[in-house]
C-alpha cells in the first residue's frame, strides 16, 4: 500500500516506522516546510493518506484529499465543528474518509469500557463523575479530543450531565462546573505522551477507569491500522466502525 503521511512531525516520523514495518511504502511526506506539495496530482500517487497535522491545516488537507480521490484517516482533532458538512462532501463526492480522536486499541477497550460504564452509573446518582487528561505542552488544543470523545459518551449514556466544560489548569481562569455538568480538567507537562482518566466520586469512595500511553506508538499502529481498513472502501466512517467490542 502506497501511504502519504500530512503532517510529519513526531507522530508522523513513527507512524513511517510502522507502516515501513507493515510492508508499505511512503511516496509522499508533508509538513509547514514543503505544503507547496499538497497537490492533488501529488496525493493521487498514494492509496491512502494519513493525516496527523494541525487544527488550522486539517481542513485543507482533506479538501485536498477528496479532490485527489484519495481516501484520508484523520487522526488531527481539533476540527469537529466542521464534521457534519465534512461527512455531507465526502458522500456527495464519492470519497473516503476515517477519523478518529484515538487509534489506540487500549484507548478503544478504555472508550467501550467508559460508555457501559456511564450507563451503570445511571443507577447510582450519589456518584459525581470528572473527566482528566494529561499531555505534554506542545498540545496545541484543550482539551484534547480523546478527552471530548470520553465526555461525549458519558453525556450519551449519563442522564443527569447535560454538557462538558473545560478548565485547563494553570490559565488562571478556574471553572466551577455545575451540577448538571460534567468538567473536563486538562494538564500540560514536559514530555508526557498522554494519560485520560474518569472519576467517579462519592462521599464513601472514589472509582477510576484509567488509561496511560506509555508512548505515541500505540496511537501510530493504530492509525497503519486503520489506514489499512479503509484502503478500498468508500464512504465516512469513524474509529468504532473498525474497533467493535460489544460483546
Amino acid at each position: 500500500m502506497k501511504i502519504a503521511l500530512l503532517g510529519y512531525g513526531k507522530m508522523g516520523r513513527t507512524i513511517e516506522t510502522f507502516a515501513l514495518g507493515r510492508g508499505h511504502e511512503i511516496v509522499l511526506t508533508i509538513d509547514e516546510n514543503n505544503i507547496d506539495l499538497l497537490t492533488p496530482e501529488n496525493l493521487g500517487k498514494a492509496d491512502v493518506a494519513i493525516d496527523f497535522s494541525t487544527p488550522g491545516s486539517v481542513l485543507r488537507n482533506i479538501d485536498t484529499c477528496f479532490a485527489a480521490g484519495t481516501p484520508v484517516v484523520v487522526g488531527t482533532t481539533g476540527w469537529y465543528g466542521h464534521l457534519q458538512e465534512i461527512k455531507d462532501r465526502c458522500l456527495e463526492s464519492n470519497n473516503s474518509l476515517l477519523y478518529g480522536s484515538n487509534f489506540s486499541i487500549g484507548v478503544n477497550l478504555f472508550f467501550f469500557a467508559n460508555r457501559v460504564f456511564a450507563k451503570m452509573m445511571n443507577a447510582y446518582p450519589q456518584y459525581d463523575v470528572q473527566v482528566e487528561e494529561i499531555h505534554h505542552t506542545q498540545k496545541l488544543d484543550s482539551p484534547s479530543g480523546t478527552a471530548i470523545t470520553i465526555a461525549e459518551e458519558i453525556l450519551e449514556g449519563l442522564e443527569r450531565k447535560k454538557e462538558w466544560v473545560n478548565n485547563l489548569v494553570g490559565t488562571g481562569e478556574e471553572i466551577v462546573n455545575k451540577p448538571d455538568q460534567l468538567l473536563i480538567e486538562s494538564h500540560r507537562i514536559e514530555d508526557v505522551p498522554g494519560t485520560h482518566t474518569v472519576i467517579y466520586s462519592s462521599e464513601v469512595d472514589e472509582i477510576e477507569l484509567k488509561h496511560t500511553a506509555h508512548s505515541r506508538a500505540g496511537f501510530a499502529l493504530g492509525a497503519v491500522i486503520a489506514a489499512e481498513w479503509l484502503n478500498g472502501k468508500r464512504g465516512f466512517y469513524s474509529v468504532q466502525d473498525i474497533f467493535d467490542f460489544n460483546i
